[in-house]
């Protein structure tokens, strides 16, 4: 199989916090990441948050983009709900607006649309429910996701510009679709490693039931996904950006 024919980018979701609450280690995280997905209120993420995340993002040349999700706080946005076309639409122009009004604010470009958790789960499996979240994307702007699945396919069928994802810290099920965690699980680093070499080397990865699922990046731009709350997330950022720092450089990717 030829490799992959794009830099591999990391990308982390940033500003979980709501309030007085804080969820991952942001400013530990930046040195490691190249692009940012930032919250955007409805499953966390507050109007201060988003401020200072964007700031943080912009003094070190990290990309920016909105990270919407379902309207459930208290579910993290990793908690089934079952929404009409239009609100699904509506919820996502509401929140990725949400965002650009900090970024407008510090002359930031919105850089893509990176639906979260069960919302993204759903839009692998659900066409409708895709096509409705893809309608909500402002024109031109790209969104991220999981290449093979109804998302790739109502990003085509609604002209959105789509970049395929691989996982540093998440298990796949035989199916090829993401295994969603109410609650992130630790890592071993040398896990992570192994995870995320198999998948930028291969482009397959090995399921939960052991068996080798490939991945159709095609010729997709790529970005490898970390989040902030998983248990020791410093670390699987860390060799995850090493693992793709060797994969850059053994194929002359700047």
């Amino acid at each position: 199989m030829p490799p992959i024919k794009h830099k591999a980018l990391i990308n982390v979701d940033l500003g979980e916090g709501y309030g007085n609450l804080k969820c991952g280690p942001d400013d530990e995280l930046l040195p490691f990441i190249d692009i940012a997905n930032v919250a955007c209120g409805f499953h966390s993420g507050d109007p201060l948050i988003m401020s200072s995340t964007v700031s943080a993002c912009k003094a070190r040349n990290i990309r920016i983009g909105a990270h919407p999700g379902l309207p459930d706080l208290q579910g993290f946005g990793r908690r089934y709900m079952q929404l009409s076309p239009e609100e699904l639409t509506a919820i996502t122009v509401y929140q990725v607006g949400a965002l650009k009004g900090f970024l407008d604010a510090e002359g930031v470009k919105l850089n893509h649309v990176k639906p979260h958790g069960v919302l993204y789960g759903m839009m692998c499996r659900d066409l409708e429910v895709a096509k409705a979240v893809m309608r909500g994307i402002p024109k031109g702007v790209p969104v991220f996701g999981l290449a093979g699945t109804k998302m790739e396919e109502a990003a085509r069928d609604e002209g959105v510009e789509f970049w395929a994802e691989m996982y540093g810290d998440v298990k796949y099920s035989p199916d090829g679709m993401l295994v969603i965690d109410r609650i992130k699980k630790p890592w071993k680093t040398e896990d992570v490693e192994k995870h995320v070499r198999q998948q930028l080397e291969t482009e397959s990865v090995t399921a939960t039931d052991g068996s080798t699922v490939h991945l159709p990046v095609k010729e997709y731009s790529l970005s490898l996904c970390c989040h902030s709350d998983s248990p020791g997330c410093v670390e699987i950022v860390r060799t995850a950006r090493q693992v793709c720092d060797e994969f850059n450089k053994e194929h002359g990717y700047s």
